[in-house]
């Protein structure tokens, strides 16, 4: 087993050409990303970009169990301030800064770009999956927006992707991290093509023998092979309870969202526990979660990335995340103190901190090249 960050492969096309195959090698973790993965994979792609020999790109998670299950938010914990604290060092802002790089990068990449997303895919995860071109999912996927558990915000270009849903589907997700399947990824938007999980080594040889590499043939190309299987793709979770989801996310006073979310007395298993996941998520992280799709409907995908930028340093510097990470996944205790400690005592200058640049005045937006 290699102990590479990420490793790189390569398939033989019928044409003579190369796929390049790309799989994040830390299936004991997940495929959880940290930073000497980004920059592995970021660099790779570039290369991979204009090299001539290769025609299209596959990316996949090492093991069944995960595509990619987010970011490492243990080593993210380790650079971040507690309530009242200072920012111990750089390495979160330059994590984000690295991430979100390579999440733009791959929505503008120009050659094919295919991800397998099987099994688990959740924050970071959601990131490379949808900003590919081609997006592929099975009936083992599990995809969510979770970060109301860990008080920060679907970050990854989740305000541009979740903001883009039927309805106010996009809204419910960020609220209450809600888990959905490949065929709510298909309804939502976020995928392209559904594969059984056991069909993959049929579809690298259909895909090495396409005749043509054009991006959008190859979508075409590819969306061929998934549709033998349409009648296989899982129950839908999201498209029936639309209905319920927009009666409970109308108007703009997120606190009777909260209330009508967490209020919920049925016995509908999915919904029940998304009302128990955002009744315990982080206070600060509803307000986030409105305020960031609001932004994002008015903006480009670069401004997007901008924006999250900023509010993924702030979340690092004002306590919120450090104490979520710490009650989830250091000392386990599942009972993080949250400042403030209900989403009442959410004030607006709360939320506005969060929105203001941290950098230093005198220097650019990091990504203000994008």
């Amino acid at each position: 087993m290699s102990d590479q960050p990420v490793i790189f492969e390569y398939l033989p096309t019928a044409c003579g050409k190369r796929i390049g195959v790309a799989r994040l090698n830390a299936e004991k973790s997940l495929n959880a990303l940290n930073l000497a993965m980004i920059d592995a994979l970021h660099a790779q792609l570039k290369a991979w970009e204009h090299d001539g020999t290769v025609v299209a790109v596959w990316l996949e998670g090492a093991g069944e169990k995960a595509f990619c299950a987010g970011g490492d938010v243990v080593a993210l914990h380790a650079g971040s301030a507690a309530y009242g604290e200072a920012l111990p060092d750089n390495s979160a802002q330059t994590f984000f800064e690295r991430e979100y790089r390579l999440d733009h990068y791959l929505h503008v990449y120009t050659k094919p770009l295919i991800v397998w997303g099987s099994g688990i895919v959740m924050g970071g995860g959601m990131g490379l999956l949808c900003g590919a071109p081609v997006r592929l999912v099975t009936e083992t996927t599990r995809m969510a927006m979770p970060e109301i558990t860990i008080g920060l915000f679907p970050d990854v270009g989740g305000s541009y992707f979740l903001s883009r849903t039927p309805g106010q589907a996009g809204l419910f997700l960020g609220l209450t991290g809600a888990q959905f399947n490949a065929t709510d990824a298909l309804y939502l938007g976020f995928a392209d093509g559904f594969v059984p999980q056991g069909e993959k080594f049929a579809l690298l040889n259909h895909l090495s023998a396409a005749k043509s590499w054009a991006k959008d043939d190859v979508f075409q190309h590819l969306l061929s092979f998934c549709n033998q299987f349409s009648e296989q793709k899982p129950k839908a979770q999201v498209e029936p309870h639309q209905a319920h989801i927009d009666t409970v996310c109308k108007g703009d006073k997120l606190l009777s969202i909260i209330e009508a979310i967490t209020g919920y007395q049925g016995e509908d298993e999915w919904l029940t526990r998304a009302a128990k996941t955002l009744a315990r998520g982080c206070p600060v992280t509803p307000f986030l979660v409105q305020q960031q799709l609001q932004r994002a409907a008015g903006l480009s995908l670069a401004e997007v990335f901008r924006m999250e930028l900023i509010m993924a340093v702030n979340s690092a510097r004002l306590g919120h995340f450090k104490e979520g990470v710490r009650a989830l996944l250091i000392d386990k205790d599942r009972k993080p103190q949250w400042v403030p400690a209900t989403f009442a005592e959410v004030e607006a200058d709360h939320i506005k901190a969060f929105f203001e640049a941290p950098f230093a005045p005198d220097q650019p937006h990091p990504l203000a090249d994008l």
